[in-house]
């Protein structure tokens, strides 16, 4: 489990995030939602330690992150799966070889142990076939399920999830969460997802984190949602028409319930 304890992040004048305090439960999908420009990229930053913040504490089980020396992050790393917005792999290496990069650079294993290790991640993300092509010869769906297969070659306890969505038609992103979410459970991580995506909150947002203005402002599960009273929240959850008349509809099913 991954703490957020008192967070304070401020860049010169400005103070980005405002004393958030979370945690992001093991062996579930943890979704971090927010209108742009509401800190949630600063704080994912922050937990992956990308940005050092200017005040609190970051727990990966009980381990303050903040505190660490070098080389201890270093061996943090080595927990951590990250997969990144715009997938980010390498166009000069195949498929197999960037899935296999991370392995090649914090592993001890063998060349025929991370040629294995490379192919079992391929497989498990249904592209065990593609490893000998190269990225601009696959589609974007594809691209993103071999970043997924990078970010969980070494195993990780953490995975970071930074809008994994994004540029995707919504029958891939709904492929891309039921991926994630089932490796999540699969392989009992710590996920952390940043998102903009409502049908990811809805569909795997098993522990939300809705921030606004640089604090948490609410926190719970995508079937809590429904029910919460949070002004702010359900101003961003129910913007569009569809899940405003979903939400309605859910609160007079809840009434008629109650009058029986």
């Amino acid at each position: 489990m991954i703490e957020v304890k008192d967070l304070y992040k401020s860049f010169e004048d400005k103070e980005v995030l405002k004393g958030i305090s979370t945690q992001f439960e093991n062996g579930k999908c943890n979704l971090i939602i927010g209108q742009s420009g509401a800190g949630k990229t600063v704080l994912m930053s922050c937990v992956v330690g990308l940005i050092r913040p200017t005040m609190g504490e970051i727990l990966y089980d009980g381990r303050d992150l903040v505190k660490m020396r070098k080389r201890e992050w270093k061996m943090l790393r080595r927990e951590v799966g990250m997969l990144f917005q715009a997938s980010a792999l390498f166009d000069s290496l195949t498929v197999h070889e960037n899935v296999r990069f991370p392995l090649d650079m914090f592993s001890d294993m063998t060349e025929k142990e991370r040629n294995e290790r490379a192919q079992y991640c391929l497989e498990r993300v249904n592209l065990g076939d593609a490893g000998k092509k190269y990225p601009g010869e696959i589609s974007g769906g594809m691209q993103k399920r071999a970043a997924i297969a990078r970010a969980i070659s070494l195993n990780p306890k953490y995975l970071f999830c930074d809008e994994p969505n994004s540029g995707l038609d919504p029958k891939t992103s709904l492929v891309i969460d039921d991926l994630i979410h089932s490796i999540t459970h699969e392989f009992n991580m710590t996920t952390i997802i940043n998102t903009h995506d409502m049908n990811s909150v809805m569909g795997i947002g098993e522990n939300i984190v809705f921030i606004s203005e640089g604090r948490k402002e609410w926190q719970g599960s995508m079937d809590q949602i429904m029910d919460a009273t949070n002004e702010k929240l359900n101003s961003f959850i129910f913007a569009s028409d569809l899940l405003k008349s979903i939400k309605e509809r859910h609160e007079a099913e809840k009434l008629s319930k109650m009058a029986n």
